[in-house]
């Protein structure tokens, strides 16, 4: 653990690797904000703990903190900009800039971002036009913001390396301890947060990312389709027990290990390919009896989606010819009626009653 300034830690180091799960998708730190509230440039600012894992003796993949650093590179990049072409002593200051803190030995960008964030970064810094999607995206908006208020408020290029002088942050390098996990730990209540990332990284520890990608690109393309699938399926494996989204890695690899100490890794993703088979099914209405198709047609024009959870556990036992299709389509039946008489009271009955008796009704049957 060791306490330092954040500008010298950006120019000792030779590479910083983003994690494959950690987007830049949400908003930034805006340093430029922190450090104006101290005209005197007397206060230090401490920007807290950044976790590191050193991949060797100058490179390091950012466990946390990406944000921060991230941060402060556009902000040395909005400086160049403003004050490029203004003077020989500034066009000196660029270059050693651009050299120290924003390029490498030789001479790639520092700072190494999942490819779905990489391109852009690598144009600001590079100055190639945008898209004007790429224009909405939090990396644009905080180099923008940095711009406009660098030339508007009038700051000097030495007042900001003044008050970088002031940022500390506190570097602790993490050894033998999983990576995702205490990235998991120290943002699981950001709800911004990659959950499908994070469960994509954990299967490719596991040498299952290709059955995992054949499984989204047969059935769950939408990275929305994925989520509230695997939402409603770990739901039925906890017993219909509501968790929240921002839990939803967590709750995969809670099943994932329970379940693998029964059956092979491979059977686990089996058994997650065929619900996902069936969920598409669900979710697309894809039914050759046309009385369960038009009865799920009305299970979504009565707002019933927060009851495919239990359909689908349901669809697997009717799919494996454990149940009928005219059990099921009773079943259906008398989920609709439920949602019917939920959307005429306007009050939320409690599903988990009518749970118990079409499960008495199955059992029945």
């Amino acid at each position: 653990m060791e306490v330092v300034n954040l500008l010298k830690f950006l120019n000792i180091v030779q590479d910083l690797y983003a994690l494959d799960y950690n987007r830049c998708n949400r908003e930034l730190t805006d340093l430029l904000d922190l450090m104006s509230e101290d005209e005197q440039f007397v206060r230090s600012i401490d920007l807290g703990i950044i976790f590191v894992n050193r991949k060797s003796i100058d490179q390091y993949i950012i466990v946390d903190g990406l944000s921060r650093i991230l941060s402060l590179s556009l902000l040395l990049h909005a400086v160049c900009e403003c004050y490029k072409k203004t003077s020989s002593k500034n066009a000196k200051a660029i270059k050693t800039i651009r050299s120290k803190y924003l390029f490498n030995a030789d001479s790639k960008l520092k700072i190494n971002l999942h490819p779905s964030d990489a391109e852009l970064y690598a144009k600001l810094i590079n100055g190639d036009r945008l898209s004007s999607h790429e224009k909405s995206k939090p990396i644009f908006l905080l180099l923008h913001n940095y711009w406009l208020r660098i030339k508007n408020e009038n700051f000097q290029a030495a007042d900001i390396f003044k008050m970088l002088q002031k940022i500390k942050v506190t570097v602790v390098e993490t050894q033998n301890i999983s990576k995702r996990d205490l990235y998991y730990k120290l943002n699981s209540d950001k709800r911004s947060i990659d959950q499908i990332a994070l469960i994509e990284n954990y299967l490719k520890e596991k040498d299952l990312s290709f059955e995992w990608e054949s499984m989204k690109e047969s059935y769950c393309v939408e990275k929305d389709d994925m989520l509230i699938f695997l939402m409603d399926f770990l739901i039925t494996k906890f017993n219909y027990k509501n968790f929240t989204k921002e839990r939803l890695y967590e709750n995969f690899v809670n099943y994932f290990e329970t379940m693998k100490q029964y059956i092979s890794t491979l059977k686990i993703m089996d058994n997650i390919r065929f619900a996902a088979m069936l969920y598409n099914n669900i979710l697309n209405i894809n039914f050759e009896n046309k009385d369960i198709k038009k009865a799920f047609m009305d299970i979504r024009r009565h707002d019933g989606e927060d009851t495919f959870a239990y359909i689908l556990s349901v669809y697997e036992d009717v799919y494996k010819g454990n149940i009928s299709e005219q059990t099921f389509l009773e079943i259906l039946t008398t989920i609709d009626e439920y949602l019917k008489n939920r959307q005429t009271s306007g009050k939320n009955i409690d599903f988990n009653q009518l749970v118990q008796y079409l499960n008495a009704l199955i059992t029945c049957k």
